[in-house]
């Protein structure tokens, strides 16, 4: 059984204890963010991220120096990780809501958008296969928002434990039915096999859906948590 952990953060204050925690390179990315709730989100994905990192590697908050170097451009805009350590992490935000999935070494991607609202028909058609379109073409506006992002998240969730993101396309992957257990049922991209993806649709909060995936054809225990920071 492999874990993984997800734990969930309204956006955090500018305070001076958690910018403290931004190497300079994060303080960089920070500075570089024009609104401030995207400065906000940034501080606290990092911040969340490296207090779980803390908690599970048996450091110190401040301890925790993360390398972000993206491996196709070698900017620091990649997947957090702290180098030798038996971690893998995922950051995700929508909204007013961020979070963090880890697990100790096993690929994993987190994603969470805001279902409340519009789902464009153009963007569904982008997104979905034509068995995923079927399944919600008869749902009430509301219901189908909700039903789109459950798939879109999945898809999300399963490109960014590849590591490969949206270099994989929407419509190479056809997921379970939005209200069964998440699970995918094909896939016509290499870096993705059924047999070696693990899905499962979260709670989040209310107003957002959230999945995660991991890269094992193990089971996976999911936990998810809310304490504040």
């Amino acid at each position: 059984m492999i874990e993984c952990a997800v734990r969930w953060s309204p956006p955090l204050p500018a305070e001076p204890r958690f910018l403290a925690l931004l190497d300079e390179l994060e303080q960089g990315r920070y500075d570089s963010y024009r609104q401030d709730i995207d400065k906000r989100r940034f501080l606290t994905g990092r911040v969340l991220a490296k207090t779980v990192a803390a908690e599970r590697l048996g450091l110190a908050v401040e301890a925790v120096k993360f390398d972000a170097t993206c491996e196709d451009c070698g900017k620091p805009h990649g997947r957090p990780r702290v180098p030798g350590a038996p971690l893998m992490l995922s950051i995700s935000h929508s909204g007013d809501l961020i979070g963090v999935a880890a697990t100790a070494g096993t690929p994993v991607g987190l994603d969470v958008e805001t279902a409340t609202r519009r789902a464009e028909d153009s963007l569904m058609e982008y997104a979905l296969t034509p068995a995923e379109q079927a399944a919600i073409s008869g749902l009430l506006e509301a219901e189908r928002a909700t039903a789109f992002f459950t798939y879109w998240t999945r898809k999300e969730a399963v490109m960014k434990a590849t590591g490969k993101g949206l270099k994989i396309p929407l419509q190479s992957i056809t997921f379970s039915a939005y209200d069964e257990e998440a699970r995918l049922v094909r896939s016509s991209h290499a870096a993705l096999d059924p047999d070696r993806t693990r899905l499962a649709d979260l709670k989040a909060t209310e107003g957002y859906r959230a999945a995660v995936a991991l890269i094992t054809s193990d089971d996976i225990s999911v936990t998810e948590d809310f304490t504040p920071l």
